[in-house]
């Protein structure tokens, strides 16, 4: 059983290790900061949706962001589209599953608000149309997937393919490319802050 829990570290440290060496994803990663800072410092929101463990890591992210990560600071507006439980089961079963979160980003996305669409497959059909639903209102579309990207790799502005094909191993990463992209938009954006009014 050792030898099998040692195989299943080294399988998440081979696919960060994938990660740490894709220059190209890497920029992905600092585009996906820049943009979500610009976003907040034009007054936008960034909404987060995902099914599953990535509903689950929607709501962990959306939380870095409306808490805090490092920094004592103000809320920043971040929500998972799935926390309101009765609209997700009014709408599951008076029209789809597949519309639960395209309709909210119709209802609740504005131009220049971010939509994260977390899908380890990228073509979870509920996620691909709030992609869509998000696009037609102007928004910006990142997606954090798996290594083929699925149908978002063609749809989202950002795809941060983790390179795997194993759920978990792509799960774990995206917590890390989530992470890092809450800790530099809040090292970025509260700087800004501080230098503009002196406080955070």
């Amino acid at each position: 059983m050792i030898n099998t829990i040692k195989s299943i570290i080294q399988a998440s440290i081979d696919t960060k290790q994938r990660l740490l060496e894709d220059e190209a994803l890497l920029e992905t990663i600092r585009l996906c900061v820049h943009d979500i800072v610009t976003a907040f410092e034009s007054g936008n929101k960034i909404l987060f949706c995902g099914n599953g463990g990535s509903a689950a890591d929607a709501q962990h992210l959306a939380a870095e962001f409306s808490g805090r990560f490092y920094l004592d600071r103000d809320a920043l507006p971040a929500e998972a589209l799935h926390v309101n439980s009765s609209y997700m089961t009014a709408v599951a079963n008076d029209y789809s599953y597949d519309v639960v979160y395209a309709r909210m980003v119709k209802g609740l996305g504005k131009p220049g608000d971010v939509l994260v669409a977390i899908s380890t497959s990228g073509n979870s059909k509920n996620i691909v149309l709030a992609v869509d639903a998000a696009k037609e209102k102007g928004m910006l579309t990142i997606g954090f997937t798996g290594a083929n990207g699925g149908r978002m790799k063609d749809t989202c502005d950002h795809i941060i393919n983790i390179p795997s094909a194993d759920t978990p191993r792509i799960q774990e990463s995206h917590i890390l490319a989530g992470h890092i992209i809450c800790q530099l938009v809040e090292d970025i954006y509260f700087k800004k802050h501080v230098e503009q009014t002196g406080s955070l």
